[in-house]
């Protein structure tokens, strides 16, 4: 019988190549057993994707941690202030709830930290911004479509990871073994009131309603940070007026 443990949240950070380690180890000290770092590649709306007619891709590491609710702010704060993500363009990192949790034998950390959305926003003059993530897997090489179709219904940027996937419309050999065609995910942050343009545009330039070309699913994201751009621009007005 499974052990099967409640109440965790996942964190996803995703900053700049060869960062990752720093963030790792922040969590640890925070009391995180530890994390599992992806490398993708990061792209940005309205920047230069080409130099001399060559695509330019901008490296990405991304770490999935999970941790207990007790210890989640501790670790989050240790995420913001390795990474600087206080800072634009070092990173984003965001948490989602997670329902289920197997395979943790024990959880480190006994600190309790005010995890409330009150304590995280008390001295914050701005509205609270709320934001989905979806998560859309394609075939190798869709990947494009899908970023010109977030970046077209308002989507900021997004990060793209490379794997492998195992469909039952994928049932191509060779000299008899099967062969796992290799796919792409692309993770869009974007805020709640986007979401379905977005993900209607994912579907339409990717051609979704047809088998075999990939999924979208969206997950509601609890807490972000390294998403500074809105309170500037919210902050930037209230000093004109």
């Amino acid at each position: 019988m499974l052990n099967r443990i409640t109440d965790h949240k996942l964190i996803v950070t995703i900053v700049k190549k060869d960062k990752a380690k720093k963030i790792v180890h922040a969590t640890r000290l925070a009391g995180a057993q530890g994390g599992t770092t992806l490398l993708g590649k990061g792209f940005r709306l309205n920047e230069k994707q080409r130099f001399l007619g060559i695509p330019i891709e901008r490296e990405r590491e991304i770490i999935f941690t999970i941790v207990s609710r007790d210890i989640y702010y501790d670790c989050l704060t240790a995420i913001e202030s390795s990474a600087q993500l206080n800072k634009q363009k070092t990173g984003i990192a965001f948490v989602i709830d997670i329902k289920k949790v197997t395979g943790i034998s024990r959880m480190l950390g006994n600190a309790i930290a005010d995890c409330s959305e009150e304590g995280v926003e008390a001295n914050m003059n701005v509205p609270a911004v709320y934001y989905d993530l979806i998560v859309t897997i394609v075939n190798n090489g869709d990947s494009e479509k899908v970023v010109d179709a977030t970046k077209r219904a308002g989507a900021e940027g997004g990060t793209i990871i490379h794997g492998r996937g195992t469909g039952i419309h994928e049932k191509a050999k060779l000299f008899n073994i099967l062969i796992e065609p290799e796919k792409e995910v692309v993770l869009t942050l974007i805020e709640r009131e986007r979401t379905e343009e977005v993900l209607q545009a994912i579907n339409e330039d990717a051609a979704l309603n047809k088998p075999g070309k990939g999924i979208a699913f969206v997950l509601e994201v609890e807490k972000t940070i390294g998403i500074n751009h809105i309170y500037n621009e919210l902050l930037g007005q209230k000093y004109q007026d």
